[in-house]
């Protein structure tokens, strides 16, 4: 048997769960390296270690060009981005250095609309500061919360983890407005498309799953927010800089923005020291919406078995 071929994993989610794995590996002749890492690597660490690898297992890293070229002039011949989102991965660069890339489009659907949901219903009813202060504090918190039957939300994406959310939406009988340009109506869904950021003052819920675009970069900022309902609470489960935090804090503070559920942020993990901590109605996550037992199995092994063909055709 020829030598098995490196593999560098650097997605934290398959990382949690890498011992599940090494079978799998090798069965497909693959040696895998799990990086000691909490969220991503930095460029610098890519460009040191990855010509010592054929393959690499991408997370939420940095694959720039600078670093594909570096791997390519060492042993890389092929990369994997774990999940959907590809905008931390330079595709453009891969195709021109003649390296093999993929992705794993369509996978996290379901799993990520259950934390979307999670958090609507959280932000509603103010579930975690409740938890927060009787742990903590040893007090019997009863805020009043909101009813979801009747609210309005605007679903900012409609891809596969916006339709997912969509139909959780619907079934907790939100009034729900799409925003997204490439809206196709869903069956068993009413719901109405607007233009962004036409109708944000009629939202009382808005929730981004949108991928970080051109287009998408800080499409909720300081001039949108002004156009906010008072009290809108906000989840985004996309990519952090679809919203430009400074534009969340100054709504969080001048009480227009009544909280905010984030699984994602412009910079991560979150600074101890940042403002979006001083609101205690806010929920945080940990970039962590895919990250299921059966998820990570199921494309962990997916992946696998991409990158070992990947090789294996040369």
């Amino acid at each position: 048997m020829a030598n098995a071929s490196k593999i560098l994993v650097t997605c934290p989610p398959m990382l949690g769960m890498i011992e599940n794995f090494r079978s799998d590996f090798a069965k497909s002749n693959l040696e895998a390296t799990a990086a000691q890492v909490t969220q991503v690597m930095s460029e610098d660490e890519l460009i040191e270690l990855l010509p010592e690898f054929d393959g690499w297992i991408i997370g939420d890293d940095p694959a720039t060009s600078q670093v594909l070229e570096a791997g390519v002039n060492g042993k890389l011949k092929a990369i994997v981005k774990w999940g959907v989102g590809v905008d931390n991965v330079d595709f453009d660069a891969a195709n021109r250095l003649n390296l093999k890339s993929a992705n794993t489009p369509g996978v996290f659907g379901k799993e990520v609309a259950d934390l979307a949901m999670n958090y609507v219903s959280g932000l509603a009813r103010q579930s975690f500061r409740i938890d927060r202060e009787i742990r903590l504090n040893a007090t019997w918190p009863k805020p009043a919360g909101v009813s979801l039957s009747g609210k309005n939300v605007g679903l900012v994406g409609f891809g596969d983890i916006g339709r997912n959310t969509a139909k959780r939406l619907a079934a907790a009988e939100l009034n729900l407005f799409v925003y997204d340009p490439y809206y196709k109506a869903q069956d068993g869904i009413e719901a109405q498309q607007r233009q962004w950021p036409d109708g944000l003052s009629e939202m009382d819920f808005l929730v981004f799953t949108a991928p970080l675009t051109p287009n998408t970069h800080h499409m909720l900022n300081k001039e949108n927010v002004t156009r906010l309902k008072p009290g809108v609470r906000i989840v985004n489960v996309g990519r952090g800089p679809i919203i430009q935090e400074e534009a969340l804090i100054e709504g969080l503070e001048n009480k227009r923005i009544h909280s905010v559920a984030l699984d994602v942020f412009e910079q991560e993990p979150l600074s101890p020291d940042s403002p979006l901590r001083d609101y205690p109605d806010n929920i945080f996550g940990s970039h962590n919406g895919s990250n299921t037992v059966d998820a990570v199995e199921r494309v962990s092994r997916q992946t696998i078995v991409m990158i070992a063909e990947m090789l294996a055709s040369g």
